[in-house]
């Protein structure tokens, strides 16, 4: 039984142990439907011309783990942002960790999505936002058809989160195969503030295949900085599906840092509503052997007077391959914006691979806009002056490494997780690079 029909036949098990009353019910089933129509994508799809899923669809997955399994904080603390004090969502091969998490209702709700689609007190926020900004292509349509745990995040008007936001998905690896679909909603309010940080990280070798979707929305002036650590195993493999929603002068900045997994795809989209919205998408990519890495982005100018800035920044080495397909649409009532959007990449080893596609779909005709890429191996001319002075090749390509990526670690603003970056650059290196990490 392929891995579709084995999803469509488990839909109906699925939604027997869910209330029948569930707010979300309708939403299942049409989406369930979805996704049988449409099966897995494939690279006859345009937006999935460089990317198989061949590969990691062929393992016979277990959808729903049996048990609950404990894991001590001394065997993960290492994923932790331990430097500082953090709210945690800890969810244990999808079941949330009460051990693990520190949550909280005090002015904010930090807690969890199955919460708010079970009690009725948030049955307004749901109805309001869930579902509201993901698309109906297949990927997220199966992760709706069976989503019931995630971080649910709500921050009322005028508040600032004095803390980071850590959601973080473990998966144990107790069964041979693992799939895992985690789905988190995020509402920030009026001239709200907060940092999130999220990571998937599997603590075995066998195969995990995790299905995630994020909603996030930003009301007005409301400012949202968000995280992304992909730095797993070799047979761990994530479909990130990202969607935020901006109303007028809000602020939406995502790092995506892609160190490590065996396929990654990021699909990020933004929908800029209202006038003088700001949206910042950056990353660093840092692959080998043959890993895979595909960052798909969409920011789409709704609304006039606003800005875009899209700064992707890729190392590959080994059999490694990078994809970039950006685009930036620009609606015909979106006057005056100012949208950017780069790519820059370097191949360590020349049986690495990068396929880049930035685009401009442009309909207004008084805007801003430029892209750029650029594809490259280490500047000659920079190692062998750096060699002269009596550095070794390979601390000289990590400090050129470094001074590559800066310009997305320097728009970090949590300073321990900048760190946390730097040292995971230097790791991936090998070396001791000489400075503060």
């Amino acid at each position: 039984m392929s891995l579709k029909d084995k999803l469509v036949s488990s839909y109906l098990a699925f939604e027997d142990h869910l209330e029948d009353d569930s707010p979300i019910h309708d939403i299942r089933s049409k989406a369930i439907n979805v996704f049988e129509g449409k099966g897995f994508p494939t690279k006859k799809e345009e937006a999935w011309k460089y990317t198989s899923l061949k590969g990691i669809l062929n393992d016979d997955y277990c959808l729903f783990p049996k048990r609950d399994n404990d894991v001590e904080l001394k065997d993960v603390r290492k994923y932790f942002l331990h430097d500082i004090d953090t709210f945690k969502i800890v969810f244990i091969d999808g079941v949330y960790s009460s051990f693990l998490s520190e949550t909280t209702h005090d002015s904010m709700d930090i807690c969890l999505l199955s919460s708010a689609l079970s009690k009725s007190k948030y049955n307004a926020v749901v109805e309001a936002y869930y579902n509201k900004a993901a698309s109906q292509d297949s990927l997220t349509s199966l992760n709706t058809a069976f989503a019931k745990e995630g971080a649910y995040i709500c921050i009322p008007k005028n508040k600032e989160v004095e803390k980071p936001i850590e959601i973080i998905n473990f998966a144990t690896g107790n069964e041979a195969a693992l799939m895992l679909q985690p789905r988190n909603l995020i509402v920030v309010g009026e001239n709200a503030h907060v940092q999130i940080i999220e990571r998937h990280q599997s603590l075995t070798d066998h195969a995990i295949f995790t299905n995630s979707v994020t909603e996030i929305f930003a009301d007005k002036r409301a400012h949202v900085d968000y995280y992304k650590i992909q730095n797993d195993n070799s047979n761990a493999s994530i479909i990130d599906n990202t969607y935020i929603e901006q109303q007028r002068e809000s602020i939406c900045k995502v790092h995506t840092f892609s160190f490590g997994g065996k396929i990654i795809r990021n699909n990020l989209n933004f929908y800029q509503k209202g006038e003088y919205c700001d949206s910042i998408l950056k990353g660093i990519t840092i692959l080998k052997d043959k890993q895979h890495v595909d960052h798909n982005t969409l920011v789409q100018h709704i609304a006039p007077n606003c800005e875009s800035h899209q700064d992707y920044k890729g190392l590959y080495a080994g059999h490694s391959t990078g994809v970039f397909n950006g685009k930036v649409l620009v609606e015909k009532e979106a006057q005056k914006t100012n949208a950017f959007q780069q790519n820059n990449n370097i191949l360590i080893d020349d049986n690495a691979t990068i396929n880049a596609k930035p685009q401009l779909e442009i309909f207004a005709d008084d805007v801003k806009c430029s892209h750029g890429c650029t594809i490259g191996q280490f500047d000659e001319d920079a190692l062998f002056y750096l060699q002269t002075r009596g550095i070794a090749i390979k601390e000289a390509q990590a400090l050129l490494m470094y001074a590559f990526a800066n310009s997305v670690l320097e728009s970090v603003k949590i300073p321990e997780l900048e760190r946390r970056i730097n040292k995971i650059i230097a790791n991936k290196i090998g070396v001791n690079i000489g400075f503060d990490v």
